[in-house]
């Protein structure tokens, strides 16, 4: 994949779906982070909605400053601007709130033999069949008039060749042998963040249902920075639900996840 992000045809299919993010948008050949792009026009004023798309990131980065690598035109690229008039106590569940909107996209568009394995990995991640195909990054600002959210997504596409350390543990929609247009998904999971964050705004059950359905670690053991447990669920401010050995059952907010099977 090697074109570049074709802005007409976005806005047709944005248009088509009645979806009222991304826009404005900005598509630009090379940035050095998405996120970073966002970040600065906030500060400017954009509107909620405000997205920019990249070709290639030079900066990417995912959580705790990881890097997030593509080669130019293999992924989808975006971060959107968001503005959200929710309670505090909600703000938790926007990250994986996303989560679900790429992971529906994701299964939406991919082989639907795999739809039923496209899961939401907390905190961040998106898998099918257990590797990652997404990645997503919230970074929030309080300022004057609310909340700030800047939501990046990477999804990987046209990836073939991953480097050794992530060969068993990524995939893409190539290896998957679908090859979806990036303004198809992107539209997608714009809509899609779109219908959700109006759940998430209304208070209603329907977020954390549906984190419960497609929730990729139920019932395997893992480690958070040091913290052993079986995964039980997610809970209604977006917090890993563990239980430990003794039988205590913990929630954790944040934390670097390992599979220990």
């Amino acid at each position: 994949m090697s074109s570049s992000f074709d802005v007409a045809r976005f806005e047709r299919l944005r248009a088509e779906i009645g979806c009222g993010l991304g826009a404005p948008l900005a598509a630009l050949a090379v940035t050095g982070s998405t996120n970073d792009d966002a970040l600065t026009a906030a500060r400017e004023g954009a509107p909620h909605g405000a997205t920019f798309v990249a070709d290639h990131q030079t900066s990417g980065r995912g959580r705790r400053g990881r890097s997030w690598i593509a080669e130019p035109g293999d992924g989808l690229l975006f971060s959107v601007l968001l503005r959200p008039e929710l309670e505090p106590t909600r703000l938790g569940l926007l990250p994986l709130t996303l989560g679900l909107a790429v992971r529906a996209a994701v299964a939406e568009l991919g082989p639907p033999a795999l739809a039923a394995a496209t899961r939401v990995k907390w905190p961040n991640d998106v898998w099918v069949s257990g590797k990652k195909i997404a990645g997503v990054l919230a970074e929030s600002r309080l300022g004057a008039s609310g909340a700030v959210v800047v939501a990046g997504v990477g999804i990987n596409l046209g990836t073939r060749r991953f480097p050794p350390e992530l060969e068993e543990r990524a995939t893409s929609f190539a290896r998957l042998g679908v090859a979806p247009q990036r303004e198809t998904l992107l539209a997608r999971v714009l809509r899609g963040l779109e219908m959700r964050l109006g759940c998430l705004s209304r208070a209603s059950d329907e977020i954390v249902s549906e984190l419960r359905e497609h929730d990729g670690l139920i019932g395997r053991r893992v480690r958070v920075d040091g913290t052993d447990g079986i995964a039980s669920g997610i809970d209604a401010d977006g917090r890993l639900t563990l239980q430990l050995c003794n039988g205590d059952i913990t929630q954790i907010h944040s934390g670097q996840l390992e599979l220990l099977d």
